[in-house]
């Protein structure tokens, strides 16, 4: 999982109370919300049901409800959560945060339950976890994308996956010796372009070995999710270089 960085405290509460923002920041979510003894899914619906219990249904509830969805949380599950709970915390508490997660969680249309299945299809074919919304890295994408990090012990290696039409931006690998980075695709169809050259489709199996110094990009086709493992090559002050994002023109080019 993507660790967790919370700045709200220090936003809101800095000056006045910069103990409390610390509290906050570092130890509630910098320390607690990324132990990894909970899934982050689990987590999340803790965590709703902490503040449903305790009749909370201010912004910070709704923050944790948009939370949970995002970790995965599903509509019929969350409605079971809150009926379940309903039955414990007190049936006025449950109409509450109906009335919130009702917004959160908005119904959903023919386009959105096509997608859904779409997605189901696409996490069935491979062998690795989806992984959770990439917000970290949202600025250097064009499109949703997400992050599953499989280990960061020695060698790090995620599982990315990409909507179809998301694409990460021109970017290098830079490193003083070794470093660069190896792409093993995993589902779904993408491309794997270097700048100057023709694009390459990327299929299950296909392996791009990418150098240091070299400027690229990496996406779904625009008709396909696309999945891949990205396998970091150790090497001597390893950076990345983000460049400008792909342009439409560049990507409804590819392949023709």
């Amino acid at each position: 999982m993507e660790k967790i960085v919370q700045n709200a405290g220090r936003n809101a509460l800095g000056e006045f109370a910069p103990e409390f923002a610390h509290y906050n920041d570092d130890i509630l979510f910098g320390e607690n919300w990324n132990n990894q003894d909970i899934d982050h899914k689990t987590r999340c619906i803790i965590t709703v049901v902490a503040l449903m219990s305790s009749g909370v249904t201010d912004s910070s509830l709704k923050y944790h409800l948009e939370n949970a969805r995002k970790a995965g949380v599903s509509k019929q599950e969350i409605a079971a959560v809150i009926t379940h709970v309903a039955f414990y915390a007190g049936w006025p508490k449950g109409w509450a945060v109906f009335n919130m997660a009702k917004d959160v969680w908005m119904e959903e249309t023919d386009g959105s339950m096509e997608k859904n299945s779409v997605r189901t299809e696409h996490e069935n074919a491979m062998l690795f976890p989806i992984g959770e919304p990439n917000d970290r890295f949202a600025q250097y994408f064009t499109g949703q994308s997400y992050l599953s990090m499989l280990t960061t012990e020695k060698v790090g290696i995620a599982n990315v996956t990409f909507e179809p039409g998301c694409r990460n931006n021109w970017h290098i690998h830079h490193a003083d010796k070794g470093g660069g980075q190896i792409l093993i695709c995993t589902a779904g169809k993408g491309w794997y372009q270097e700048w100057g050259k023709e694009p390459q489709e990327m299929n299950p199996g296909d392996v791009v070995v990418i150098g240091t110094g070299i400027k690229h990009f990496h996406g779904a086709c625009a008709d396909s999710w696309f999945s891949h493992l990205a396998i970091e090559v150790p090497g001597k002050n390893c950076s990345n270089e983000w460049l400008e994002a792909v342009s439409h023109e560049q990507y409804d080019s590819l392949g023709k």
